[in-house]
């Protein structure tokens, strides 16, 4: 990860809240002087653990969730960005780089203990790009979802599996063959496993080569043909959230 090597270890020379939520929070004065010890991520969870120098303080980290908006760029100083100053939350600047987190919508500073025992982060599921990724946990996790959810729903269920978006969900269930709409009781392990591996080996290629390695096979191509077999690729919004997917009803099964 780019900001691990930009960030861990270093004591930031310059940190900024320029968003209206955080300019009252006094971050860059709670932060200063601290080290990054640590810099984690967990599916689509950030976690910057930042140690103080002095003894009795608490460690303190920032986490992060980017949702569908959000988005953390590294640039050197002085490049320009390519998001609207107006959008950045969070700048973090140290050795001559500058990290940035736009647009949020889950951005705060915790204590570092709060975040190793907070529910919503302790029930997160095994991370889809863990190098140790636990499948007999995660099949394990998939069978206690109700068997009548949709598999595209539970693979979006963080509980379930932490770190697999729309756009992920969609293309690994047509590189598997597998209908999105099929209840996950419906879905053999092997069938799930290959969604998973297809999932973790494109995150990783993407992670590694950028926007342009994401696949667009049938994600937001709703009402053109198939590339697999020529049929009209469907698009409707799926159980509870009535997140918009992408299928194709003549080789998705």
């Amino acid at each position: 990860m780019r900001i691990r090597s930009v960030l861990e270890g270093r004591v930031p020379r310059e940190i900024l809240t320029p968003h209206p939520r955080h300019r009252l929070d006094r971050w860059p004065e709670r932060l200063a002087g601290c080290r990054v010890a640590a810099v984690e991520a967990h599916g689509k969870h950030l976690f910057l653990r930042f140690a103080p120098m002095g003894a009795q303080a608490a460690d303190l980290t920032v986490h992060s969730h980017l949702r569908m908006t959000g988005s953390w760029r590294v640039y050197r100083r002085g490049q320009p960005w390519r998001r609207s100053p107006g959008r950045a939350w969070l700048v973090i600047r140290a050795g001559g780089w500058e990290v940035v987190q736009f647009d949020g919508p889950v951005l705060e500073l915790l204590s570092d203990a709060r975040t190793r025992h907070d529910p919503r982060l302790t029930r997160l599921g095994p991370d889809v790009l863990g190098e140790g990724f636990d499948t007999n946990l995660f099949l394990r996790n998939l069978r206690a979802e109700d068997p009548r959810r949709p598999i595209g729903d539970s693979l979006l269920n963080q509980r379930i599996l932490a770190g697999i978006g729309n756009l992920w969900k969609a293309e690994a269930c047509f590189a598997a063959g597998v209908d999105p709409w099929r209840a996950t009781s419906e879905v053999q392990d092997g069938e799930a496993l290959t969604i998973v591996a297809f999932a973790r080996e494109r995150m990783s290629q993407s992670a590694r080569d950028g926007f342009e390695a994401r696949p667009r096979s049938v994600y937001r191509r709703g009402g053109e043909p198939c590339p697999r077999c020529g049929a009209t690729i469907r698009q409707r919004g799926q159980w509870e959230d009535n997140r918009l997917t992408f299928w194709c009803p003549g080789c998705q099964r």
